[in-house]
């Protein structure tokens, strides 16, 4: 009969397990969604990179495996794995581009991947996944890069606001002391 300490030994190298497969796992299909997208999305490779999902980040650089969470965590954790995709895009009036970032948060459910990408509803993808099936990955983090536009462009011209509430800054002469 195994003692409490035992199985308390147990636990722990169970978790350990599972911490470490959740790793691979979430390492692989980040890793595919990243060398697919450029296809998915018809642009060269080199247009789309890792980065950090959050802070500040150099839009010219691919990150690698440092753009995961997990990267600089010195313990491994049993936890969802984020990272962030960069989009380069080139301006069509100049020589410049713009670069677009989201967020992607990867979690093990079962025998399932559940895929939030920033604001989109979760994808769910099955762990033996191929490109075919990344598919709903590619459309949701485009339609998450696309709303950020779409939302400007939207409250740009929306009409009910062009004649908005405004305030102007009273001259120093004419305010009262």
């Amino acid at each position: 009969m195994a003692s409490k300490y035992d199985e308390l030994k147990q636990a722990i190298s169970d978790y350990g397990e599972a911490a470490m497969e959740n790793l691979v796992r979430c390492k692989g299909i980040g890793q595919a969604i990243v060398a697919g997208f450029p296809a998915w999305l018809g642009c060269p490779p080199e247009r789309v990179t890792t980065v950090p999902p959050g802070g500040q980040f150099d839009p010219r650089r691919d990150y690698g495996e440092a753009a995961f969470s997990y990267h600089s965590q010195p313990v491994i954790r049993l936890e969802p794995i984020i990272f962030g995709i960069c989009v380069a895009v080139q301006n069509v009036e100049d020589s410049g581009a713009l670069w677009l970032r989201t967020a992607i948060r990867l979690e093990v459910t079962g025998d399932t991947f559940d895929i939030f990408v920033a604001n989109q509803p979760a994808v769910h993808v099955s762990l033996d996944y191929d490109d075919e099936k990344l598919a709903p990955v590619f459309e949701a983090i485009h339609k998450e890069l696309m709303q950020v536009f779409k939302t400007q462009l939207a409250e740009f011209n929306d009409s009910r606001y062009e004649r908005g509430i405004g305030f102007f800054v009273a001259p120093e002469e004419a305010t009262d002391k």
